[in-house]
């Protein structure tokens, strides 16, 4: 399968690879800058378990988005792979594309439930 090729709206399988692994840096980036931020803020162990939960909150929310993306490829690697062998039938099932909408409709709930709490514990 060609990179280049336009899978849908304007958005390449290359554009795709490098979108995953620009998510990848930047949340490594946000995660190291927000511990060194909190880091000064820690003065006890109750202090610790407190803050600790959020960044972990952060990680899995990232590592989540990128598992979606890496899912979308991987299901458009195996359509261009039935349509290069002519047989489509027994190696793409929609219903894996179905789930992965899913699995992203959850995870913007989660980002939004995140941010709702962040934005009422800073009231």
């Amino acid at each position: 399968m060609s990179l280049d090729k336009e899978i849908f709206d304007g958005k390449t399988l290359s554009d795709l690879f490098s979108e995953i692994h620009n998510n990848s840096t930047t949340t490594r980036a946000q995660v190291k800058a927000l511990i060194g931020e909190l880091k000064p803020l820690i003065e006890n162990i109750g202090d610790a378990t407190l803050i600790v939960p959020m960044i972990k909150e952060y990680m899995e929310i990232g590592v989540k988005n990128d598992e979606a993306l890496i899912k979308l490829a991987t299901i458009v690697q195996r359509i261009e792979t039935a349509n290069a062998k002519g047989d489509g039938s027994d190696m793409f099932d929609f219903s894996e594309l179905q789930d992965l909408l899913e699995e992203q409709e959850d995870i913007q709930e989660e980002v939004d439930n995140v941010e709702n709490k962040e934005t009422e514990e800073d009231v």
